[in-house]
C-alpha cells in the first residue's frame, strides 16, 4: 500500500538518481542546441521551455517512464525548437508564424494608441520603460518599441540619427 508520505527508500534513491541524471542529460543537450534554445523567450521559447520542464517532472516522479524515454523527449522538443528556430531564420513565412513581429508604441513624444491596444499595453507601463531606460521626459525619447520577446527597448533622441534600428517595426513612423 502506497503512503501519502513515504513509498520505500529504492523509491527515493530512484529519484534522486534518474534526477541527477536526467538533469545532466537536459543539460547537455541545451548546452550542445546552442545559445538560441536559452535566449530570451518568445511565446515559441517559453511552450518549449515548459514542456521540456514537463518532460524532466515526469522522468523524476513517474516510474513508467525511464531515463531514455525522457532523454528521448528532451531530444525530440530541443530538435523540433532547433529545427524552428533554423526555418525561421531562413523562411520569412516561418518566423511570421512562430514570432509575433514588434510593435512601436511611441514616437517622437507621442504615445501610439492602435499599437498599444494591438499589444495590450498600457500607458504606465510605457512610461515604466522610458524610466527604466533613464529617461525623465518624452522629448529625450525617439521610439518606444515592444520587441517580440515582450521587452521594452527605448531610442533615446540623441541615437535617432537615422532609422536603422525601427526598420521592420510594425507602426515605423520614420521621417
Amino acid at each position: 500500500m502506497e503512503s501519502l508520505f513515504f513509498d520505500s527508500w529504492s523509491s527515493i534513491a530512484r529519484t534522486l538518481l534518474v534526477g541527477t541524471l536526467a538533469y545532466v542529460v537536459l543539460v547537455v543537450m541545451l548546452r550542445l542546441s546552442g545559445k538560441r534554445t536559452l535566449s530570451k523567450m518568445n511565446a515559441f521559447d517559453f511552450i518549449v521551455t515548459i514542456a521540456l520542464g514537463s518532460a524532466l517532472a515526469n522522468v523524476l516522479l513517474d516510474k513508467s517512464v525511464s531515463l531514455a524515454d525522457g532523454a528521448t523527449a528532451f531530444a525530440l522538443l530541443i530538435g523540433l525548437q532547433y529545427l524552428v528556430t533554423w526555418s525561421s531564420v531562413r523562411t520569412r513565412w516561418v518566423k511570421r508564424l512562430v514570432t509575433s513581429e514588434p510593435e512601436l508604441v511611441a514616437y517622437r513624444g507621442e504615445m501610439l494608441r492602435d499599437g498599444m491596444r494591438r499589444t495590450r499595453v498600457t500607458e504606465d507601463e510605457v512610461r515604466a520603460a522610458m524610466r527604466n531606460a533613464g529617461h525623465a521626459a518624452f522629448d529625450d525619447v525617439e521610439a518606444i518599441v515592444l520587441e517580440t520577446d515582450g521587452a521594452f527597448t527605448v531610442v533615446g533622441q540623441g541615437n535617432a540619427r537615422g532609422h536603422d534600428a525601427l526598420e521592420g517595426v510594425l507602426g515605423n513612423r520614420p521621417g
